[in-house]
């Protein structure tokens, strides 16, 4: 079984606040195997993350949270930017086109764009995968109802950090059944649903913190393209 980190942002995100390199050493620290930056409609922390991958003793999955106009899903394997706004069927299309997984994180819980307040969950049974316990929700109720309905529809099960700051890294993982350490058969497991969640919920406190640390570099970023006008 491989530990698999598959939701986590760098600075490139609009709401992240750590490099790359940081992100790396933790999870490497922590002990996984497997790391996926999935930086909001941004790809080239991740592309650059899978490169450095390697010197930390880890598998790099390129990878990127894409807003599609129902709400965030997760692109996992892709080499190219996935445009936002697109329908969640085309997000879907366009994710599987360059061979990679569309997930779909914290799918029920509305305040954090997860998609089931504009799709049906006919709809919602089409991803490749659901993750079923998101390390940031302040309680438990949207995990277990995503957990629920994944195992309903007999869908693929994930679980991430959601990390918007480094320390976070690992603190929930994908236990993914394979001893192949490649990021193809990480991916072909999760497919075909051979994978474990383990977490814990991100502590109020850093949820809070990671919250107002991004709600201010968004801020300071509109003035700057303000200014720059």
């Amino acid at each position: 079984m491989l530990s698999v980190e598959l939701h986590t942002h760098s600075s490139l995100s609009h709401d992240g606040r750590d490099p790359i390199e940081l992100l790396l050493a933790q999870a490497q620290a922590v002990g996984l195997d497997a790391l996926a930056i999935t930086d909001h409609d941004e790809i080239e922390a991740s592309r650059r993350a899978a490169e450095l991958a390697p010197e930390y003793d880890l598998v790099g999955i390129v990878g990127m949270e894409i807003t599609c106009d129902a709400g965030h899903v997760l692109g996992l394997g892709i080499e190219e930017a996935v445009p936002p706004g697109l329908s969640f069927g085309e997000t879907l299309d366009r994710i599987r086109e360059q061979g990679g997984l569309a997930v779909v994180p914290h799918p029920f819980q509305e305040s954090r764009h997860g998609v089931l307040e504009h799709i049906s969950k006919d709809e919602l049974a089409d991803a490749d995968a659901i993750e079923v316990y998101n390390s940031r929700l302040l309680t438990g109720r949207s995990n277990r109802q995503a957990e629920r309905f994944a195992r309903r529809r007999g869908l693929p099960m994930t679980a991430g950090s959601d990390a918007h700051i480094a320390e976070m890294v690992g603190q929930a993982v994908t236990k993914v059944d394979t001893d192949e350490h490649s990021v193809d058969a990480i991916l072909d497991a999760v497919r075909k649903g051979e994978t474990t969640v383990e977490g814990e919920r991100t502590p109020w406190r850093i949820s809070f913190r990671q919250a107002a640390g991004g709600a201010k570099r968004r801020v300071v970023s509109r003035l700057g393209n303000f200014w720059s006008e």
